[in-house]
């Protein structure tokens, strides 16, 4: 089973002047529909697409995939899956699987989210309104769950600093090599993305205030399982809200010879995981961990690490416990710097991992996302040597 291309949007801001705000969701799905057919596929021979969408409401809602499908004349069923912040790279996951049990011979996976248009916890599900809900589970605000995670791990703010402002200056100098030529579609006259900063620096977010210290409730739902939070993180060293789509297609070698295509990458194993609802955001780096393990593989096999950048300190747990170092983990930046389309995060993820195994003649890769609750998604990749 492999990945045979992929292409993505520019993440614009989530914001009413965002480059991306004026196109819906399913706009940024049939825009990327249509860039993958000029490539050269044939949309009569996919199978079906799977699509991660955390916040299915409005726009969003009404299983997009198929409504996309419709749109663009594909003929393919579509599915819309939810796995909050990991629904892309579920997405991507589940088709593969579903390629190795023989259901299908080449499907189309991949995430979208307008966060701009339809914004977090708009769907209004249990997990954030259900006062019962939200009791009985400690579900907490996602920031608060980094906080912790910063207190727990023993990290300074001068830390996360660094590693936000390491993201930055990734993402500008990707940018500037051409790292995402390949991949990236440009809609609405947007042809980059746009929440880098490449000029920011330890000082400028040495300035900023915490951006979670105001939720007693949340801090009240932590004490009650642990002993202490700290207030570490502001908006510089938290995930951008961001706009974006990204699409992969998936093949048997068979259906690649039919199409022409030329596989770029096997996808060698996937997991998932939980933790924790109040510390949450570990599970996405345990995914990872069972993932390479069933792959037969270590982490120091990984030429490259894709990691989501849900807040600094739990890359730099992740750094830490993988040993990913500098230039192995998200070397081109992440979510911290380019933005967090929920939906879309882990397909971006996934697809630049081929990219990069190819620019450093790398052999593996791992990519994985925490997600609300407590869910992680991690799937390993080996490039394909012509």
């Amino acid at each position: 089973m492999y990945i045979l291309d992929w292409v993505r949007t520019p993440r614009g801001k989530a914001s009413p002047k965002g480059g991306l705000h004026d196109l819906t969701a399913l706009d940024l799905v049939t825009g990327l529909q249509n860039a993958l057919v000029e490539r050269g596929l044939d949309p009569d021979a996919v199978e079906d697409v799977l699509l991660g969408v955390a916040s299915q409401a409005g726009e969003q809602g009404a299983d997009l995939a198929r409504t996309a499908n419709l749109l663009s004349g594909w003929s393919a069923p579509g599915v819309t899956l939810n796995r909050f912040c990991a629904s892309g790279i579920d997405a991507v996951a589940t088709a593969a699987a579903r390629i190795r049990a023989g259901d299908y011979g080449l499907a189309v996976a991949g995430g979208v989210e307008s966060v701009s248009r339809v914004p977090i916890f708009s769907d209004g599900g249990a997990l954030w309104t259900d006062p019962a809900v939200v009791d009985t589970v400690g579900s907490v605000h996602m920031g608060i769950a980094a906080d912790l995670n910063a207190t727990r791990e023993g990290f300074t703010r001068e830390e996360l600093d660094a590693y936000a402002v390491e993201s930055h200056h990734k993402a500008a100098q990707a940018w500037e090599s051409g790292a995402f030529d390949r991949s990236v579609v440009g809609l609405n006259d947007l042809e980059r993305d746009e929440l880098i900063r490449p000029g920011v620096d330890t000082q400028a977010l040495a300035s900023l205030p915490p951006a979670f210290a105001d939720r007693p409730e949340d801090d009240s739902r932590v004490l009650a399982r642990y002993d202490a939070i700290d207030h570490l993180h502001t908006v510089g060293t938290s995930p951008q809200m961001a706009d974006g789509a990204a699409l992969l297609v998936l093949g048997t070698e068979e259906h690649a010879d039919r199409l022409g295509l030329t596989p770029r990458a096997r996808i060698l194993s996937s997991a998932t995981a939980t933790c924790d609802p109040v510390l949450m955001l570990t599970a996405g780096q345990e995914a990872m961990e069972i993932a390479i393990e069933r792959a037969g593989l270590k982490p120091a096999d990984m030429d490259v690490f894709e990691f989501a950048e849900a807040f600094a300190a739990l890359c730099l747990r992740f750094r830490r416990d993988l040993d990913a170092g500098l230039d192995r983990m998200n070397p081109n930046g992440g979510t911290m710097a380019m933005g967090h389309a929920f939906g879309a995060t882990g397909a971006i993820m996934v697809g630049g991992a081929v990219d990069e195994l190819e620019r450093r003649d790398g052999r593996y890769a791992v990519a994985g996302v925490s997600g609300a609750a407590g869910l992680g998604v991690g799937v390993v990749l080996e490039r394909v040597v012509a």
